[in-house]
């Protein structure tokens, strides 16, 4: 272990701090970003079977925008809140794995 990682830092809990060494694993673990409200990302790997929206539309919180095959079921990604289509990044037969951003809105 180099020696910058092996120096004490404090690490908080509740009201307390207590001293304690980082493991590497835990020092470069991947930071956390906060998910953006207006992209819709997959959940899951699959192939997108049906885009049922059109960049430009207005889509009401519930309408269905597009259709992913996983595990032989079909999932049905719907739209999260009222919104205009921005941006689609995804195209029908395309496999995507988990986390791909797969439709923008405005």
């Amino acid at each position: 272990m180099d020696d910058k990682k092996s120096e004490l830092v404090d690490f908080p809990i509740l009201s307390r701090k207590y001293k304690t060494l980082l493991t590497v694993k835990y020092a470069n673990r991947k930071p956390y970003v906060s998910p953006n409200p207006n992209e819709i990302v997959s959940h899951i790997p699959g192939t997108i079977i049906k885009v049922k929206a059109k960049v430009g539309a207005r889509l009401k919180e519930g309408d269905t925008v597009l259709v992913l095959e996983a595990m032989k079921m079909m999932n049905q990604v719907k739209m999260p809140f009222n919104g205009k289509i921005k941006e689609i990044q995804v195209a029908e037969g395309q496999k995507i794995p988990k986390g791909t951003v797969m439709i923008v809105i405005e």
